[in-house]
C-alpha cells in the first residue's frame, strides 16, 4: 500500500510511520516541522520519502498525492494557549490546510482519508463516558478549528464521494509526546520536569481525571480504520478508563506544586468506545501502568525538552485566564 502521512514528523505521526513500515507500506511524509521534529523520523529517513511543505498553502506537495491509496491527516497546530493568542494562524493551519488536503484527495481520487480529530470538540460534556453523539460544544479556538476541519471532511464526502474515517482522539501519550499541546502534553511536561529535578506542576488538587491512551494503540486504530471496509464514520479513540492526575504523579514518583485551575477545562475526559469496538474490532491493549513504565524506560528522549515552571506557566496562560471563563 502507498500512503501519505501528513504531520508524519510529529508525535503520533512518527509512531504511525514506524507501525506502517512494519506492515511493509510505502510512506511519504509531508510536514512543515512547525511542531514536528525531523529527529522523530531520522532513524527511518532512508525508508520513507520526506517532503517539507505547509499544507495551508497550495504548492507542489499536492502532486505527491498521485497514485496513493490512503492519506492519514495528522497535520495540525495543537496548542490551546497559542490558539487563543492567534486564532487566525490556527484557522489557516487546521481549516484551510484540511480544505487543501480534501481538494488534493478529490483531484487524485484517494481511496480513503483517515483524520485525526479531537475529543476537545465536546468541550465539557454532560455525559460520561462520552459517546460520539454528545453535543458539540468546543471551548477553545483550537477545538473549534479541529471540528471545522472534521465538518469539511463530512461535507466533502457527501458531495464529492470522498471516503473517510474521523478518529476523535482523547488523551494520547507515549514516546515522543510533546511538552506543549492539548491534553496529552501533560506527560511530556512531567517527564521533562522529572529529568531536571523540578517539581511536577499539578493543576488544582489533581483530582481531575483523564482518559489516557497509549500511542501504540492509537496508531493501530489508524491502521485498522484505513484497512477496514467501513467508511464515512466518526469514532472516539480512548482507553475506556480514567485516572486521576494525582495518581499519575504518584506513579512518576516526585514532588509536586499546585498551579491554579484553568477555566473552560474539563474535570473529566472519558471516552465511550463501544462504537469503534463493535465496528472496527479495535480496543486498547496498553494499560496506564505499563504505559508509564515504557515512558520511564525511554526518559532520555525528554532531555532537551523545555522545562515548565510555575512562573513560566503563569506567563504562558495569561490570556487563557483573560479570555475564557
Amino acid at each position: 500500500m502507498k500512503v501519505i502521512i501528513l504531520g508524519g514528523a510529529g508525535f503520533i505521526g512518527s509512531n504511525l510511520c514506524e507501525y506502517l513500515l512494519k506492515k511493509k507500506y510505502s510512506i511519504k511524509v509531508i510536514d512543515n516541522l512547525s511542531t514536528g521534529r525531523i529527529e522523530n523520523i531520522s532513524h527511518i529517513k532512508k525508508k520513507i520519502k520526506f517532503i517539507k511543505a505547509d499544507i495551508s498553502k497550495k504548492g507542489d506537495w499536492i502532486k505527491e498525492f498521485k497514485n496513493q491509496d490512503y492519506v492519514f491527516h495528522l497535520a495540525a497546530l495543537a496548542d490551546i494557549v497559542p490558539s487563543i493568542d492567534n486564532p487566525e494562524k490556527y484557522f489557516h493551519a487546521n481549516v484551510t490546510g484540511t480544505l487543501n488536503v480534501l481538494e488534493a484527495i478529490r483531484k487524485y481520487k484517494i481511496n480513503k482519508l483517515i483524520y485525526a480529530a479531537s475529543s476537545s470538540c465536546y468541550g465539557i460534556p454532560k455525559n460520561y463516558p462520552t459517546k460520539e453523539t454528545e453535543e458539540i460544544n468546543p471551548t477553545f479556538p483550537y477545538s473549534v478549528m479541529k471540528y471545522f476541519g472534521e465538518q469539511l471532511i463530512v461535507y466533502w464526502s457527501k458531495i464529492y464521494n470522498i471516503n473517510y474515517i474521523s478518529l476523535r482522539l482523547f488523551n494520547v501519550y507515549g514516546l515522543r509526546s510533546r511538552t506543549s499541546g492539548t491534553y496529552g502534553a501533560m506527560f511530556g511536561v512531567f517527564l521533562a520536569q522529572k529529568i531536571s529535578g523540578k517539581p511536577f506542576t499539578m493543576v488544582g488538587d489533581g483530582t481531575q481525571s483523564r482518559d489516557f491512551t497509549y500511542v501504540n494503540d492509537v496508531v493501530r486504530a489508524f491502521y485498522i480504520a484505513a484497512k477496514s471496509k467501513v467508511k464515512n464514520k466518526i469514532y472516539n479513540v480512548g482507553s475506556n478508563k480514567t485516572i486521576r492526575v494525582k495518581t499519575i504523579i504518584k506513579y512518576l514518583e516526585g514532588k509536586h506544586i499546585r498551579i491554579p485551575k484553568r477555566p473552560a477545562e474539563p474535570d473529566i475526559t472519558f471516552a465511550n468506545i463501544t462504537k469503534i469496538k463493535k465496528d472496527l474490532k479495535w480496543k486498547p491493549k496498553v494499560d496506564i501502568k505499563l504505559g508509564i513504565k515504557l515512558l520511564l524506560k525511554n526518559l532520555d528522549y525528554w532531555n532537551k525538552a523545555p522545562v515548565w515552571t510555575k512562573q513560566s506557566i503563569k506567563k504562558a496562560t495569561k490570556n487563557w485566564f483573560k479570555y475564557l471563563k
